[in-house]
Formats: structure tokens, sequence, C-alpha cells
């Protein structure tokens, strides 16, 4: 999707100043999360639509954390894989940027393997760049990938950046990743119905400015029915959030230099991302939140006066959102009430 900062040059302009083909700004807003392969939540702790799981009666700022196991590929330690990607490098891409991304988000990338696990055919990766999440699924999945980026809201046509890095088998890899250039929220597709079995669309949508229905409806149209869409996203009730509006912080993203999608133009409540899936015609598997690193929430208020006001949410106060959803279609016809306004009334629709 559109990427207010992407890695490596591009025939776009100044690419060498983004970040991820959809992603955070180094220096302001660098999250991650935590992981959890995927296993359906009737047969494991994690909340099925609609559920609420009890807080303990001690609630503490190291977050909501899981057991990083179960998303790691069988013969494989975390430190291992970790190391493999600390090998990737993009063309005239800062390395130390790479770095500072790959140590604050690596759970995160972790977390989207364990929930593609067992998936094969074709895959649609939205916003790819830096290419963390492309290096897993390349080495550790039998997906045929393609990929988008959008490191300007106005370009389209197929680009690509030379990578390199060192694969799981100890063997030094040089290729080019192509890309198709698309704004996901104004352009149609440029790829026919029906044509992936999995679409991968994380930390994508909270960069949207206008319809994210739009994109997941496109989504939808280049997934096969009963296909699988995996997406990820910041939790807008993360625990920290939470703490900063307890103390009269700001959550908000600070405005831009990479202009209106380089910063978070609308976070998600798992509610809220759930019911916009479900709209859009697909249906859950399995959501969560989850968190990745240690959180700022003791820095505004002492977090443990707040278990009692928050009995109940525990399992929604994750730095991110995750969800793994089969698409059964067909979306919803006009726009989510919840979630829009200033339509017609033929256009919004109460949920």
């Amino acid at each position: 999707m559109i990427a207010p900062r992407a890695l490596g040059s591009v025939p776009e302009p100044n690419p060498s100043r983004y970040l991820k083909g959809f992603g955070v700004i180094f220096g302001t807003r660098i999250r991650s999360l935590l992981h959890t392969n995927f296993v359906p939540a009737a047969k494991r702790n994690v909340l099925p639509a609609n559920t609420l799981l009890p807080l303990p009666l001690e609630l503490t700022a190291t977050g909501s954390r899981r057991d990083m196991s179960l998303s790691l590929p069988v013969g494989f330690e975390k430190d291992r894989i970790l190391e493999m990607l600390r090998t990737i490098s993009i063309e005239n891409a800062p390395t130390s940027e790479l770095e500072g991304y790959l140590s604050q988000d690596f759970e995160r990338f972790l977390i989207t393997l364990g929930l593609v696990r067992g998936l094969s055919g074709r895959a649609l990766e939205i916003g790819a760049n830096p290419y963390f999440t492309s290096v897993l699924l390349k080495e550790f999945t039998d997906l045929e990938l393609t990929m988008t980026n959008s490191f300007d809201p106005r370009a389209s046509g197929v680009h690509s950046q030379l990578v390199r890095y060192v694969g799981k088998s100890g063997v030094a890899v040089a290729e080019q990743f192509e890309y198709e250039s698309l704004n996901v929220e104004t352009m149609r597709f440029p790829y026919l119905d029906d044509a992936f079995d999995v679409v991968v669309f994380c930390e994508v949508i909270e960069h949207l400015l206008m319809d994210p229905v739009a994109a997941l409806n496109e989504i939808g149209r280049v997934l096969k029915h009963g296909g699988t869409l995996i997406t990820s996203t910041p939790n807008v009730a993360r625990l920290e959030n939470v703490a900063r509006l307890a103390a009269g912080a700001n959550i908000y993203d600070p405005y831009s230099g990479y202009g209106p999608y380089g910063r978070h133009n609308r976070e998600f409540t798992r509610h809220e991302l759930v019911k916009l899936l479900e709209f859009s015609g697909f249906e859950l598997e399995d959501h969560f939140t989850a968190d990745v690193h240690p959180h700022q929430s003791e820095g505004f208020v002492d977090v443990t006066k707040l278990a009692p006001i928050l009995e109940g949410r525990l399992p929604d106060l994750g730095q991110y959102l995750f969800a793994r959803a089969r698409n059964l279609g067909p979306p919803e016809n006009g726009r989510p009430a919840e979630l829009f306004r200033s339509l017609s009334a033929e256009k919004l629709l109460e949920s």
C-alpha cells in the first residue's frame, strides 16, 4: 500500500527516505507485537469473537505476551531466525534503519509467519518493503509470492529492488524483488478475480486516509472464495494508550513530513477490525491482541491502579491486533455506519 517510508532505491521520488511498504517512521512510532502460531481459537486460550476473558487481579506493565515457540518453524530457534533476518540488505538502504526496525518488530514478523503456516498456493503481500516478512515467507513456506508497495500514492506499474540475505541453508541470496506500485484504497488491483489463495495485509490499514472498505473489497475480489486473509495493525485500545489518556497525554500520531500517508490516520479496536472484516465478506477464524516488546505505560500512570476498571479487558490490551479470516463474501453494499459518516443514508449501513 502507500508506503510512507520504504528502504532502498526505487524509480520513484526519494525512496531511501521511506521505511516499510506501508509502515512507521523510525524514531516516532516504532512498535512491535507478540506472537502466536495459528491454532483455532477453540483449542487455545485466545479470545474468540464476542468473548472476554477475565483480568487477573494484578495488572503489570509487561503487557500481553504469548508463547513465541508456537510460531517457530520446526528445527529453528528464535535466535537463528533473527540472525538470518539481520543479513537482509536492500540496495541503497541504510543498514541502521533496517536493524532498528527488525529489533522492534521481530516478534510481529514471527507471529505473521505463524498465522500463515500450513497455507499454500499463490500469495499477495501488500506493503512488502522492507521484506522481513517476505523473506520468511520465501524461506519457510511453499507460497508463490507476489508483492506490492507504494512509495508514491500516485505511482503505478512494476518496479523492483535488489535484496540480499543469507537464507536458512546458509546460502547467500541476491534477488530482484519485483513489486507492483499500488495505492490500495484508490486503485483497482491489477490482478484477475480469484487470483490468490492468501493475502497478507499487515501494518497498512492504519495508514489509509479515506476508505478501508474499498481496499478490503479489492482484496476480496482477487482472493479466491475460501482463501485466507492475514492482517495486523496497531491496537488503538492498547494498555499504553489507556495509560496515556489517563495521564492526559495524546495518543495520536504526529503530522508527518512524508505526507498524509506517512502517519497512522485511523487505528482500530479489535471490535472495529472484526466488524470491518465481517462487513467486507470475511469470516474470522482467529483474532487476538498481543505485545512484542515492553511498552511505556508505567511512564504515564501506575497501571496496577487501572486493574479494577479494566477487568475483563486484558485480551484487548495488547499492542497489536491480529486476525486470520476466510473470504466467504460477498461484501455488504455501502459503508458501516460505525466507521463512516457524512454519506447518504443509502450508503451508511448499521451493523
